[in-house]
Protein backbone atom coordinates (compact mmCIF):
# COMPACT_ATOMS: atom_id res chain seq x y z
CA UNK A 1 0.00 0.00 0.00
CA UNK A 2 1.33 3.43 -0.90
CA UNK A 3 2.07 6.20 1.59
CA UNK A 4 0.07 9.20 0.39
CA UNK A 5 1.19 12.73 1.25
CA UNK A 6 -1.28 15.52 0.48
CA UNK A 7 0.17 19.03 0.45
CA UNK A 8 -2.26 21.92 0.75
CA UNK A 9 -2.27 25.64 1.41
CA UNK A 10 -3.61 28.86 -0.02
CA UNK A 11 -2.00 30.46 -3.05
CA UNK A 12 1.30 32.20 -2.40
CA UNK A 13 2.41 30.06 0.54
CA UNK A 14 4.99 28.16 -1.50
CA UNK A 15 3.14 24.85 -1.12
CA UNK A 16 4.02 23.72 -4.64
CA UNK A 17 7.69 24.35 -3.91
CA UNK A 18 7.37 22.30 -0.72
CA UNK A 19 5.61 19.49 -2.64
CA UNK A 20 8.36 19.52 -5.28
CA UNK A 21 11.07 19.43 -2.61
CA UNK A 22 9.33 16.42 -1.03
CA UNK A 23 9.29 14.62 -4.39
CA UNK A 24 12.94 15.45 -4.90
CA UNK A 25 13.94 14.39 -1.38
CA UNK A 26 12.21 11.03 -1.76
CA UNK A 27 13.59 10.29 -5.23
CA UNK A 28 17.04 11.87 -5.39
CA UNK A 29 18.12 11.68 -1.76
CA UNK A 30 16.36 8.56 -0.47
CA UNK A 31 16.08 6.62 -3.75
CA UNK A 32 12.31 6.06 -3.57
CA UNK A 33 9.76 5.91 -6.39
CA UNK A 34 7.00 8.51 -6.38
CA UNK A 35 3.74 9.25 -8.16
CA UNK A 36 3.37 13.05 -8.16
CA UNK A 37 -0.10 14.43 -8.82
CA UNK A 38 -0.66 18.10 -9.57
CA UNK A 39 -4.24 18.67 -8.43
CA UNK A 40 -4.00 22.46 -8.31
CA UNK A 41 -5.73 24.17 -11.28
CA UNK A 42 -2.74 26.53 -11.51
CA UNK A 43 -0.73 23.44 -12.52
CA UNK A 44 2.81 24.60 -11.73
CA UNK A 45 4.19 21.44 -10.12
CA UNK A 46 5.58 20.25 -13.45
CA UNK A 47 7.41 23.52 -14.06
CA UNK A 48 8.79 23.48 -10.50
CA UNK A 49 10.08 19.94 -11.09
CA UNK A 50 11.52 20.85 -14.50
CA UNK A 51 8.95 18.76 -16.41
CA UNK A 52 7.20 19.95 -19.56
CA UNK A 53 3.52 19.07 -19.31
CA UNK A 54 1.88 18.66 -22.71
CA UNK A 55 -1.46 17.15 -21.72
CA UNK A 56 -3.65 17.20 -18.63
CA UNK A 57 -6.43 14.97 -17.38
CA UNK A 58 -8.92 17.82 -17.84
CA UNK A 59 -8.15 17.85 -21.58
CA UNK A 60 -9.03 14.18 -21.79
CA UNK A 61 -12.04 14.58 -19.51
CA UNK A 62 -13.54 17.24 -21.76
CA UNK A 63 -13.04 15.00 -24.82
CA UNK A 64 -15.02 12.26 -23.09
CA UNK A 65 -17.83 14.50 -21.90
CA UNK A 66 -18.13 16.21 -25.29
CA UNK A 67 -18.07 12.77 -26.96
CA UNK A 68 -14.95 13.61 -28.96
CA UNK A 69 -13.29 10.33 -27.93
CA UNK A 70 -13.36 7.73 -30.68
CA UNK A 71 -13.18 4.13 -29.48
CA UNK A 72 -10.79 1.95 -31.46
CA UNK A 73 -12.14 -1.24 -32.97
CA UNK A 74 -11.96 -4.15 -30.56
CA UNK A 75 -11.35 -1.94 -27.51
CA UNK A 76 -13.82 -1.13 -24.76
CA UNK A 77 -14.48 2.54 -24.00
CA UNK A 78 -13.32 2.05 -20.43
CA UNK A 79 -10.08 0.33 -21.41
CA UNK A 80 -9.26 2.97 -24.01
CA UNK A 81 -9.91 5.77 -21.55
CA UNK A 82 -7.63 4.14 -19.00
CA UNK A 83 -4.91 3.87 -21.64
CA UNK A 84 -5.32 7.53 -22.55
CA UNK A 85 -5.15 8.60 -18.89
CA UNK A 86 -1.93 6.62 -18.64
CA UNK A 87 -0.59 8.50 -21.65
CA UNK A 88 -1.01 11.81 -19.80
CA UNK A 89 1.60 10.61 -17.29
CA UNK A 90 4.97 12.31 -17.65
CA UNK A 91 7.58 9.65 -16.87
CA UNK A 92 10.64 11.15 -15.20
CA UNK A 93 13.71 9.99 -13.31
CA UNK A 94 12.39 8.42 -10.11
CA UNK A 95 8.84 9.70 -10.43
CA UNK A 96 5.79 9.95 -12.69
CA UNK A 97 3.78 13.17 -12.89
CA UNK A 98 0.05 13.37 -13.51
CA UNK A 99 -1.38 16.86 -14.04
CA UNK A 100 -5.09 17.31 -13.42
CA UNK A 101 -5.54 20.71 -15.07
CA UNK A 102 -8.60 22.94 -14.88
CA UNK A 103 -11.59 22.11 -12.65
CA UNK A 104 -14.79 20.60 -13.95
CA UNK A 105 -17.46 22.61 -15.70
CA UNK A 106 -21.24 22.38 -15.17
CA UNK A 107 -21.67 19.05 -16.98
CA UNK A 108 -21.66 15.58 -15.43
CA UNK A 109 -18.20 14.08 -15.02
CA UNK A 110 -19.20 11.12 -12.84
CA UNK A 111 -18.19 8.44 -15.35
CA UNK A 112 -14.72 9.76 -16.08
CA UNK A 113 -14.11 10.65 -12.43
CA UNK A 114 -14.96 7.08 -11.44
CA UNK A 115 -12.48 5.71 -13.98
CA UNK A 116 -9.84 8.25 -12.94
CA UNK A 117 -10.19 7.29 -9.29
CA UNK A 118 -9.98 3.61 -10.18
CA UNK A 119 -6.91 4.20 -12.35
CA UNK A 120 -5.12 6.26 -9.71
CA UNK A 121 -5.86 3.73 -6.99
CA UNK A 122 -4.45 0.95 -9.16
CA UNK A 123 -1.44 3.05 -10.12
CA UNK A 124 -0.70 4.04 -6.54
CA UNK A 125 -0.82 0.42 -5.39
CA UNK A 126 2.40 -0.17 -7.31
CA UNK A 127 4.07 3.04 -6.13
CA UNK A 128 5.55 3.33 -2.62
CA UNK A 129 4.83 7.07 -2.31
CA UNK A 130 2.19 9.41 -3.72
CA UNK A 131 2.59 13.19 -3.38
CA UNK A 132 -0.54 15.25 -4.10
CA UNK A 133 -0.21 18.99 -4.64
CA UNK A 134 -3.70 20.24 -3.74
CA UNK A 135 -5.60 23.47 -4.05
CA UNK A 136 -6.61 25.09 -0.76
CA UNK A 137 -10.23 24.03 -1.16
CA UNK A 138 -9.19 20.35 -1.37
CA UNK A 139 -12.10 19.64 -3.75
CA UNK A 140 -9.96 17.40 -5.94
CA UNK A 141 -8.87 15.12 -3.10
CA UNK A 142 -12.07 13.10 -2.71
CA UNK A 143 -12.29 12.68 -6.50
CA UNK A 144 -8.68 11.55 -6.82
CA UNK A 145 -8.55 8.57 -4.49
CA UNK A 146 -10.52 6.23 -2.31
CA UNK A 147 -7.38 5.34 -0.38
CA UNK A 148 -6.37 6.86 2.93
CA UNK A 149 -4.16 9.91 3.05
CA UNK A 150 -1.33 9.00 5.39
CA UNK A 151 -0.16 12.56 5.94
CA UNK A 152 -1.74 15.94 5.18
CA UNK A 153 0.73 18.82 5.26
CA UNK A 154 -0.88 22.25 5.53
CA UNK A 155 1.69 24.75 4.30
CA UNK A 156 1.60 28.34 5.56
CA UNK A 157 3.88 31.33 5.74
CA UNK A 158 4.04 32.75 9.28
CA UNK A 159 1.30 35.33 8.65
CA UNK A 160 -2.20 35.84 10.04
CA UNK A 161 -3.98 35.25 6.66
CA UNK A 162 -2.06 32.03 6.03
CA UNK A 163 -2.71 30.63 9.50
CA UNK A 164 -6.39 31.52 9.16
CA UNK A 165 -6.49 29.55 5.89
CA UNK A 166 -4.79 26.59 7.58
CA UNK A 167 -7.57 26.37 10.16
CA UNK A 168 -10.11 26.24 7.32
CA UNK A 169 -8.15 23.50 5.54
CA UNK A 170 -8.00 21.47 8.74
CA UNK A 171 -11.78 21.76 9.14
CA UNK A 172 -12.37 20.79 5.51
CA UNK A 173 -10.52 17.49 5.94
CA UNK A 174 -13.08 16.39 8.52
CA UNK A 175 -15.82 16.57 5.87
CA UNK A 176 -14.00 14.65 3.15
CA UNK A 177 -14.98 11.03 2.35
CA UNK A 178 -11.29 10.15 2.64
CA UNK A 179 -9.54 9.16 5.86
CA UNK A 180 -6.66 11.45 6.79
CA UNK A 181 -4.55 9.53 9.26
CA UNK A 182 -2.36 12.42 10.32
CA UNK A 183 -2.23 16.13 9.58
CA UNK A 184 0.33 18.73 10.51
CA UNK A 185 1.55 22.22 9.79
CA UNK A 186 4.61 23.18 7.76
CA UNK A 187 5.69 26.78 8.24
CA UNK A 188 7.35 28.04 5.08
CA UNK A 189 9.53 31.09 4.41
CA UNK A 190 10.30 31.45 8.10
CA UNK A 191 12.45 34.45 8.99
CA UNK A 192 14.41 35.23 12.12
CA UNK A 193 11.34 36.02 14.23
CA UNK A 194 7.66 35.05 14.28
CA UNK A 195 5.24 37.46 15.91
CA UNK A 196 3.47 36.53 19.14
CA UNK A 197 0.10 36.83 17.36
CA UNK A 198 1.15 34.30 14.74
CA UNK A 199 2.56 31.95 17.39
CA UNK A 200 -0.82 32.16 19.17
CA UNK A 201 -2.64 31.26 15.95
CA UNK A 202 -0.31 28.31 15.43
CA UNK A 203 -1.21 27.04 18.89
CA UNK A 204 -4.92 27.62 18.28
CA UNK A 205 -4.82 25.64 15.02
CA UNK A 206 -4.41 22.43 16.99
CA UNK A 207 -1.92 21.17 14.40
CA UNK A 208 1.51 19.86 15.22
CA UNK A 209 4.26 21.88 13.58
CA UNK A 210 6.07 19.20 11.58
CA UNK A 211 8.67 21.52 10.09
CA UNK A 212 9.87 25.10 9.72
CA UNK A 213 11.28 25.82 6.29
CA UNK A 214 13.46 28.94 6.38
CA UNK A 215 13.55 31.74 3.85
CA UNK A 216 15.89 30.86 0.99
CA UNK A 217 17.24 33.39 -1.49
CA UNK A 218 17.90 30.61 -3.99
CA UNK A 219 14.33 29.31 -3.77
CA UNK A 220 12.98 32.86 -4.10
CA UNK A 221 15.08 33.44 -7.23
CA UNK A 222 13.99 30.15 -8.79
CA UNK A 223 10.33 30.88 -8.04
CA UNK A 224 10.56 34.39 -9.48
CA UNK A 225 12.12 33.10 -12.71
CA UNK A 226 10.04 29.94 -13.04
CA UNK A 227 13.15 27.83 -12.55
CA UNK A 228 13.17 24.16 -11.63
CA UNK A 229 13.74 23.27 -7.99
CA UNK A 230 15.85 20.34 -9.23
CA UNK A 231 18.77 22.76 -9.61
CA UNK A 232 18.70 23.56 -5.88
CA UNK A 233 21.49 21.94 -3.87
CA UNK A 234 20.61 19.81 -0.86
CA UNK A 235 22.89 22.07 1.20
CA UNK A 236 20.30 24.85 0.86
CA UNK A 237 18.58 25.51 4.20
CA UNK A 238 15.08 25.10 2.73
CA UNK A 239 16.00 21.80 1.06
CA UNK A 240 17.57 20.55 4.30
CA UNK A 241 14.45 21.42 6.29
CA UNK A 242 12.25 19.44 3.87
CA UNK A 243 14.69 16.52 4.03
CA UNK A 244 14.18 16.45 7.79
CA UNK A 245 10.39 16.48 7.39
CA UNK A 246 10.55 13.57 4.94
CA UNK A 247 13.00 11.60 7.06
CA UNK A 248 11.06 11.96 10.31
CA UNK A 249 7.41 12.23 9.33
CA UNK A 250 7.26 10.26 6.06
CA UNK A 251 9.92 7.57 6.12
CA UNK A 252 9.86 7.38 9.91
CA UNK A 253 6.07 7.02 9.97
CA UNK A 254 6.17 4.43 7.19
CA UNK A 255 8.72 2.36 9.10
CA UNK A 256 6.62 2.48 12.26
CA UNK A 257 3.51 1.47 10.30
CA UNK A 258 5.37 -1.39 8.67
CA UNK A 259 6.65 -2.60 12.04
CA UNK A 260 3.14 -2.53 13.50
CA UNK A 261 1.84 -4.60 10.56
CA UNK A 262 4.61 -7.17 10.97
CA UNK A 263 4.05 -7.40 14.73
CA UNK A 264 0.36 -8.00 14.17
Amino acid sequence: MSFTIAVSGKGGTGKTTVAALIVRALTEHFGKTVLAVDADPNATLGMTLGVEVTETVSDLREDVVEKRLEVAAGASRERQLEMMIHETLAECQGFDLLTMGQPEGPKCYCYVNHLLRKFLDELSEGTPFVVLDNEAGMEHLSRLTTNDVALLLAVAAPTVPDLTAVRRISTLTERLPVTVRRKGLVLNRVGAKISDKVEALIAESGLDVLGRVPLSEQVAELSAEGGAITTLGFDDDAAKAVLEIVSEHVLGAQNVSGQVSRDQ
